[in-house]
C-alpha cells in the first residue's frame, strides 16, 4: 500500500455504535431509505413515456427534450456535493427533509412552466432536492454498516429502490390516460410531501453530535482533496459512474427506441421498461447470496465485463436488424442484470474506506455517478436515439470501467486495502 493508503487503513474508525434507543431495524431502515431514494428514479423515469408528447407540445426536438433529463442529473450531481458535507455537519435528518421540500416546490412549479427552458431549469432544482435522498441514504448506511454488511444492506436498499424504476414508467403511462404530462409532476409533489411526513416520524438521527464535522467551506474542500488523494476510492467512484452511464444510456433512449422504432404506445412502453428493471432488481438481490462465496471486488469485475459483452451483442444485432424487438430487449436486459451486480459493490467498497466522512464521500460518489449520467443522456440522442446508439454508449462506458478497474483500482490487491468482513452493527 501507499503511504496514504496506510494512513487510511490505520485511522479509519470502526463502525459507529448507534445508541439502542435510536438504532433502527434493518427492515425499517431499508424501507424508509428506499422510499426516499426512490424519489430520484420516480423523478427521472415517470415522465419517460411522455417524452415524445413533450417534444410535440413544446415544438422542439427529441435531443432538446432529453436535456431536461440531463438537467435533473446535473442537479443530482451538484446537490450531492453540497448536501453530503452538510449531512456530516448538521446530521442526516435536516438536509434530507430540506432537500425533499425543495423537490416538492420545484415539482409544483413545473405545473405552470411555460416553455422548455423553464422546464429544464425546474428539473435542475428537482435534481438538487432529490440529491438529499440519494446522498444521505448512503451516509446513513455507512453510519450503521461496513464492508460486506454495507454491500448486503445496499442490495436490500436496491430492492426497494428497484421497485421505483419498475413502477415509474407504468404509473406515468397510466397517469397520461387521465391527465397531461404535467400531472406526473403533481404526483411527484404529493409523494414528496408524504416522504417528509414519513421521514419526520420514522427516521432517527444516525450521526451523533460528537461525530459531526462542521469545518466550513475550507474544511469541506480539504475533505474533497483528501478523497481525491485516495487512488482506490477515486477508481471505484469512476467505475460506479461509468456503470451508471451504461444504465442511463438505456433510461434516456429507451422511450424513443421502443415507441419510435417499434411502435409501442405509452402504456406498452411502461410495461416493457418495468420488465427490464426486474433484471436490475434480480441482480441486486442475488448479490447478497453471491457475497457468501465471492468478494465484492470479484462481483464488480464480473458485472462490468458481462455488461460490456451484452452491449456488444446489442450493437451487432441492432446494426444488422437481426431478430426484431426481442433481439434488442434481451441484450438490454442482460446489460441491466450486469449493472445490477456492479452497482451495490462499487459504492460499498468505496465508502468502506472513508467512514470518518461518510456524507462527503457519498456526495462525491453520487455526484460523479449522476454527472456521468448527465453527459451520457444527450450523447444517446446525438448518436440517433436508436438501439445502436444505446449499445455503443454501453460498450464504451463499461469498457472504460474495465480499464479503470485494471489500471487504477487493481481489484486483486483490494482485499489488502479494505476490511471486507467488518461486523454488522447489531440492531
Amino acid at each position: 500500500m501507499t503511504a496514504i493508503e496506510d494512513r487510511i487503513a490505520i485511522s479509519a474508525p470502526e463502525t459507529p455504535q448507534i445508541p439502542s434507543e435510536v438504532r433502527p431495524g434493518a427492515a425499517r431502515i431499508a424501507l424508509v431509505l428506499g422510499a426516499f431514494v426512490a424519489i430520484g428514479p420516480l423523478t427521472i423515469d415517470m415522465y419517460l413515456p411522455a417524452l415524445p408528447t413533450i417534444t410535440r407540445e413544446l415544438e422542439t426536438t427529441s435531443a432538446a427534450v432529453q436535456l431536461t433529463l440531463t438537467g435533473t442529473l446535473i442537479g443530482l450531481a451538484l446537490g450531492q456535493l453540497v448536501l453530503g458535507p452538510l449531512s456530516d455537519a448538521l446530521g442526516r435528518r435536516r438536509p434530507l427533509l430540506a432537500g425533499t421540500a425543495l423537490h416538492v416546490v420545484a415539482s409544483v412549479l413545473v405545473l405552470i412552466a411555460p416553455n422548455l427552458a423553464v422546464l429544464g431549469a425546474l428539473r435542475v432544482l428537482q435534481g438538487v432536492g432529490t440529491a438529499a435522498g440519494a446522498v444521505v441514504a448512503l451516509a446513513i448506511v455507512r453510519d450503521l454498516y461496513d464492508g460486506r454488511a454495507a454491500a448486503t444492506m445496499l442490495s436490500r436498499l436496491f430492492l426497494v429502490l428497484g421497485v421505483a424504476p419498475v413502477l415509474a414508467p407504468t404509473i406515468g403511462g397510466e397517469l397520461l390516460r387521465f391527465t397531461s404530462w404535467r400531472g406526473i409532476f403533481a404526483f411527484l409533489a404529493v409523494y414528496g410531501v408524504l416522504m417528509i411526513v414519513v421521514g419526520t416520524r420514522a427516521l432517527p438521527e444516525t450521526l451523533p453530535v460528537e461525530r459531526r464535522q462542521s469545518s466550513g467551506v475550507r474544511g469541506t474542500l480539504r475533505s474533497y482533496r483528501g478523497l481525491f488523494g485516495d487512488r482506490v476510492y477515486v477508481g471505484l467512484v469512476l467505475v460506479a459512474g461509468l456503470t451508471m452511464a451504461g444504465l442511463f444510456s438505456y433510461v434516456s433512449g429507451s422511450a424513443f427506441v421502443f415507441q419510435g422504432e417499434f411502435g409501442l404506445d405509452e402504456q406498452q412502453f411502461g410495461l416493457l421498461f418495468g420488465a427490464g428493471a426486474f433484471w436490475l432488481i434480480a441482480a441486486t438481490q442475488l448479490n447478497p447470496l453471491l457475497l457468501r462465496r465471492w468478494s465484492p471486488q470479484q462481483l464488480l469485475v464480473a458485472g462490468t465485463v458481462a455488461g460490456a459483452v451484452a452491449g456488444a451483442a446489442l450493437v451487432g444485432l441492432a446494426a444488422t436488424h437481426t431478430g426484431g424487438l426481442p433481439a434488442v430487449v434481451v441484450p438490454l436486459w442482460a446489460v441491466l442484470f450486469a449493472c445490477g451486480l456492479a452497482l451495490p459493490n462499487a459504492p460499498a467498497l468505496a465508502l468502506s474506506r472513508h467512514g470518518e466522512a461518510a456524507g462527503t464521500a457519498a456526495a462525491l460518489l453520487g455526484a460523479i455517478q449522476f454527472g456521468v449520467g448527465a453527459i451520457v443522456s444527450p450523447v444517446v440522442g446525438l448518436l440517433g436515439n436508436d438501439a445502436v446508439a444505446i449499445g455503443i454508449v454501453v460498450v464504451a462506458a463499461l469498457s472504460l470501467a474495465i480499464v479503470v478497474l485494471v489500471t487504477v483500482v487493481r481489484p486483486w490487491q483490494l482485499s489488502d486495502d479494505v476490511e471486507l468482513d467488518a461486523p454488522v452493527v447489531p440492531h
